[in-house]
Order: structure tokens, then sequence, then C-alpha cells
């Protein structure tokens, strides 16, 4: 069983012009820059997405309670810290 992601890299972006997908693609590249690889989890409040989980080009989305409206929390599932 994978460990759950401790540790990650908030993300903001509000712009009603992008769907989520596409903002958590941009918050990855932006991640990839910073850190030298892409994330493969990225966590959302729940109103972003229709369903719970979905895929996109690798990053595992995830919706959550605990992160708020807006915000994108990726990082490394199931690596040990």
């Amino acid at each position: 069983m994978a460990d759950k992601m401790r540790v990650g890299w908030l993300w903001f972006d509000n712009d009603k012009g992008r769907t989520v997908k596409e903002k958590v693609l941009r918050a990855a590249g932006a991640y990839r820059e910073k850190f030298g690889q892409m994330p493969n989890t990225c966590y959302v409040h729940p109103q972003a997405m229709a369903q719970e989980e979905q895929q996109c080009e690798g990053v595992h989305i995830v919706t959550a309670r605990h992160i708020l409206p807006h915000h994108f929390w990726l990082g490394m599932e199931g690596r040990a810290l």
C-alpha cells in the first residue's frame, strides 16, 4: 500500500478561464521547474471536480476536503521522506 503524501508544494490558481486539468498541468510544470521532476499526485478541493479522482498526463488528481478552493497541493505520493 502506498504511503500518503505528507510533504508537498502548494499552488494557487483562480483563473476562471482554465479547466482544472489545465491548472494542474500548469502547476505540475512549475513544480518540475522548481524540483527537477514531475509530481505524481495533486490534491484539490472537492468542488473543483465532479469525480473524486482522475488522471492527467501522469498526475493523479484527488479531491480532499482540507484543500482550500483554487489551491493545488502537489507532490510525490508513495515515497518515503
